[in-house]
């Protein structure tokens, strides 16, 4: 199959689309060797997630969130089984293909922010439109749309290291989001924030993924946190827990 030289919402087939099985992972497993032992860190993983859903994920440290949320990103490839994202395996890509994907179909959100505190609220959310090369006036104009939504418009002139928490990671979304991916891939993003700034946060993440019809996927220890998506599912000893 030939890989769209980006991954976009302009430029992904439709007819590659299955609403009902965006996500589709099937028995996947993933090893690790650590000091002379093998982790697995999944084991039969297998899950269906449709366009434009919202899940959560929870369950004890160690039990394979992190690491699915890996595959998902194109960050890592699985030992066995198949890693789908519309349509295609993400494991049978070639390393240039998954840069692709990074790029223009996934954004990840992390619970540290990972801001340049030098750089204003603008430059920051450009950055990864900038690395990509698609640092158009109408990337800009998209990045400053999601500002407001998000409440931000009057922030862009301001460095990140004058932002609070909250800000922080408002910011650190609409910069996962600028590239307009069609996945969302959100790794504990309330888990350095007080709880008022954590329910803003989640507030603008579900409203960002309605608005944009955007996948996602969010780890979170917190059921609260959890509470927000529409679809809630509990991992233990690398598989999903029987519902």
């Amino acid at each position: 199959m030939i890989f769209p030289p980006i991954f976009s919402r302009t430029t992904l087939p439709q007819t590659q689309i299955d609403p009902a099985a965006f996500i589709r992972l099937q028995d996947v497993r993933k090893d690790y060797d650590s000091d002379h032992e093998q982790v697995h860190a999944l084991r039969g993983a297998s899950l269906d997630v449709a366009r434009g859903e919202f899940v959560a994920i929870i369950g004890p440290s160690g039990c394979g969130k992190s690491t699915l949320l890996n595959l998902l990103g194109g960050i890592d490839r699985p030992s066995s089984g198949s890693v789908q994202v519309n349509g295609w395996d993400l494991g049978a890509f070639p390393e240039n293909q998954l840069t692709q994907y990074r790029r223009f179909g996934v954004g990840i959100v992390f619970q540290f922010f990972n801001l340049l505190p030098l750089l204003s609220v603008l430059e920051n959310v450009l950055l990864p439109a900038q690395l990509a090369g698609q640092a158009s006036r109408a990337t800009r104009d998209f990045a400053l749309e999601l500002l407001e939504q998000v409440g931000l418009k009057d922030k862009i002139h301001q460095t990140a290291s004058h932002l609070s928490g909250g800000q922080m990671q408002r910011t650190a979304l609409v910069r996962a989001m600028v590239n307009d991916p069609l996945l969302l891939l959100a790794d504990e993003p309330t888990g350095n924030l007080d709880s008022d700034s954590a329910a803003e946060v989640l507030r603008v993440l579900a409203e960002l993924s309605a608005s944009r019809n955007t996948t996602v996927l969010m780890v979170t220890h917190s059921p609260a946190a959890a509470s927000v998506a529409g679809r809630v599912l509990e991992m233990s000893d690398g598989k999903f827990a029987a519902a």
